[in-house]
């Protein structure tokens, strides 16, 4: 091969591979295009300072509980649930982010034991550390920069506890700030009352329906998450057929569809609240 010939080809395999060399010209890692995340324990503290002074002055803070579920149910499906549904409500507002879920509530006395506790792998505190606990978090998170702290609660037996800690750490804020805590009853209420009546008007029974690990129950967690139930023991489970066995209703005809119709609604009923609630002058 003669010099020319080298350079010629010398100069075509430069300008084949300039391309490579530009800016742009290598796709982007995954990890660069991966969607903004709206849980806070997935950012940096610089990351969520940017948020907050960007609008992100709302932050959720989902409350679950780890409770007995029946032999069909994982024990952790308020807590899942909880995260889950919060992320979709904060997606849906667009100025908000979710906290850590609180997976340690009141389910019973401890010795001797009651309600929940009274089934293996529930883990239950007492009332009064519960509340100092989420008064303590909304302040946390009011000393980082949110303005209105929104307490989800999966739990019915914890409602007057959020209504109390949301009531005091508003009177320790009322004289010096707009910012408050809400209790958000219509999250539960859609949950509890509102989802029991959809399956009400499509037929299904009130001893069906249930009030724990029943068919409603069943149905939202198997929408949001189907790991966390057996379907093979759905049959087997309705507390009336097999009582003591935890189960409040009957999950047998339960299935991911029948439970996306109670997520929509649950989801919808709170970002209505929330923005009503935190609307300038409310």
């Amino acid at each position: 091969m003669t010099t020319n010939s080298r350079r010629a080809r010398a100069r075509g395999l430069l300008f084949s591979l300039l391309p490579l060399l530009l800016p742009g010209a290598w796709p982007a890692p995954a990890w660069a295009a991966a969607p903004a995340s709206v849980q806070l324990e997935d950012l940096t503290g610089p990351e969520l300072r940017e948020r907050i002074a960007g609008g992100a002055t709302t932050a959720l803070l989902p409350i679950g509980g780890t409770e007995q579920n029946g032999p069909h149910m994982a024990l952790g499906k308020h807590n899942r649930r909880a995260q889950l549904l919060a992320v979709r409500i904060a997606q849906q507002l667009g100025d908000a982010i979710v906290a850590p879920v609180l997976a340690y509530v009141p389910e019973g006395s401890i010795s001797p034991p009651s309600q929940h506790m009274r089934f293996p792998g529930t883990i239950s505190i007492p009332e009064s550390a519960f509340e100092r606990l989420l008064a303590d978090a909304a302040r946390s998170l009011r000393a980082t920069g949110f303005c209105h702290l929104v307490l989800l609660g999966e739990h019915g037996g914890y409602r007057a506890s959020l209504d109390r800690v949301a009531a005091q750490v508003n009177r320790e804020w009322a004289p010096r700030s707009a910012c408050r805590v809400h209790a958000l009853p219509e999250y539960y209420r859609a949950a509890a009352g509102g989802y029991a009546q959809l399956l009400a008007s499509q037929g299904y029974s009130a001893a069906e329906i249930g009030t724990h690990a029943g068919l409603a129950d069943t149905a939202l967690t198997m929408a949001l998450d189907p790991t966390l139930v057996r379907a093979d023991r759905l049959a087997q489970a309705a507390g009336a057929r097999h009582p003591g066995n935890g189960v409040a209703g009957d999950p047998a005809k339960a299935t991911a569809e029948l439970g996306r119709a109670g997520v929509e609604l649950i989801v919808r009923a709170s970002v209505a609240a929330i923005r009503a609630a935190t609307q300038p002058g409310q």
